[in-house]
């Protein structure tokens, strides 16, 4: 092995400490520290600014902001969804008691394919749940369209999207609800939290009460509840974050750039945003020839202290609570996409030394 610190797959973003101590010493002296204190109301009038957004509410993870727009929309019985993205946008619908209906992906975006969505539909069919695979667009305009032809509501994954857009919106002000994440891994963290967009003001309401238990004041509760909010604590160390949204957007695209010409002659597929996306590049994704061809690079990069990873595998649709569905696209490319190595504290060094273990291996 050469003499290189170990590289993983990412990394947060090194929050300033200070900015956050100097939250927290305010935090303590007001002694709120949850229920919808100050600091949060700042960081979400900031994060819908940033975003170009209204009707957004911050929650306590990206999970629950999909479970808050499955019951605000009135999600039931069969939901037609994607079988590329984190295990949570399949295994939130089935907590939901929805029915996850698998179809295939597009092979340029890995974003579900609406070609395939109209011939799933079926009577019990209330709703489609697409990701923004890798902070890349869906087709937006046919989900759309398919969506209002059959009265079906519609829910955007946005889990890896917070700084794209499309046709110059951001990816969260589609659909009828949009959610996000904000958790340690993203581009823009709050350690643990999450987001949701609402097409609606009725929605965006419900979402309100909803997320902290129906309260509608200290006595009176409007509908059934949980508790989806987020801490003081939490959004400190968002609040700080945000502001070096910017910056963080900006080396994402660098370092997309140093890899594109990095990988130039590698045995590798690199993505490419549909036309009229700004993306914010916050994964790394290429399809390797084979699954073998992946597996032999892995090997090689573990050697060299880096570590690769299988966003996503496997397909959802082989998860042992769902109905397995035949998707030629899907299970082909889920065995052989990977993300490479993204994060703040990534240099064009560490660039080099990713690609020129791909090049000679792939």
């Amino acid at each position: 092995m050469a003499d290189y610190q170990p590289l993983p797959v990412t990394l947060p973003f090194p929050t300033p400490r200070q900015d956050v101590f100097d939250l927290l010493h305010g935090i303590w002296d007001r002694n709120w520290l949850t229920n919808d204190g100050p600091v949060l109301r700042e960081f979400q009038a900031g994060l819908q600014k940033e975003l170009g957004l209204e009707r957004l509410h911050i929650v306590s993870n990206g999970t629950v902001a999909l479970q808050l727009a499955y019951q605000a929309l009135g999600l039931e019985g069969e939901v037609i969804t994607t079988p590329i993205s984190y295990v949570a946008t399949a295994s939130s619908l089935v907590w939901e008691r929805c029915t996850p209906v698998f179809v295939d992906v597009d092979p340029k975006t890995l974003c579900i394919d609406p070609g395939k969505i109209e011939e799933a539909i079926t009577p019990r069919t209330t709703g489609i749940v697409a990701t923004h695979c890798y902070g890349l667009p869906c087709d937006v305009e046919a989900i759309a369209a398919i969506a209002a032809k059959h009265g079906l509501k519609v829910v955007y994954d946005a889990a890896h999207a917070v700084g794209s857009t499309y046709q110059g919106r951001s990816l969260l002000e589609y659909g009828d609800i949009s959610t996000t994440s904000l958790h340690a891994t993203k581009l823009l963290h709050a350690v643990e939290g999450g987001a949701v967009w609402c097409a609606t003001p009725e929605l965006h309401e419900k979402v309100h009460y909803s997320r902290n238990f129906g309260h509608d004041g200290p006595e009176n509760f409007i509908g059934v509840g949980i508790n989806g909010k987020m801490s003081e604590f939490h959004a400190a160390v968002g609040l700080v974050n945000l502001r070096y949204l910017d910056d963080i957007l900006a080396q994402r695209k660098e370092c997309h750039t140093l890899y594109d010409e990095a990988l130039d002659d590698a045995n590798v597929v690199k993505l490419t945003p549909p036309d009229g996306t700004d993306w914010n590049c916050s994964y790394y994704p290429v399809l390797f020839e084979s699954e073998s061809a992946l597996l032999q690079t892995f090997e090689a990069l573990a050697m060299d202290g880096i570590t690769a990873r299988r966003y996503f595998y496997p397909s959802l649709d082989t998860l042992d609570y769902v109905k397995s569905a035949e998707l030629t696209v899907a299970h082909d490319v889920t065995r052989r996409v990977a993300c490479l190595p993204l994060m703040y504290q990534l240099t064009a060094d560490d660039i080099e030394r990713v690609a020129a273990i791909i090049s000679k291996t792939a």
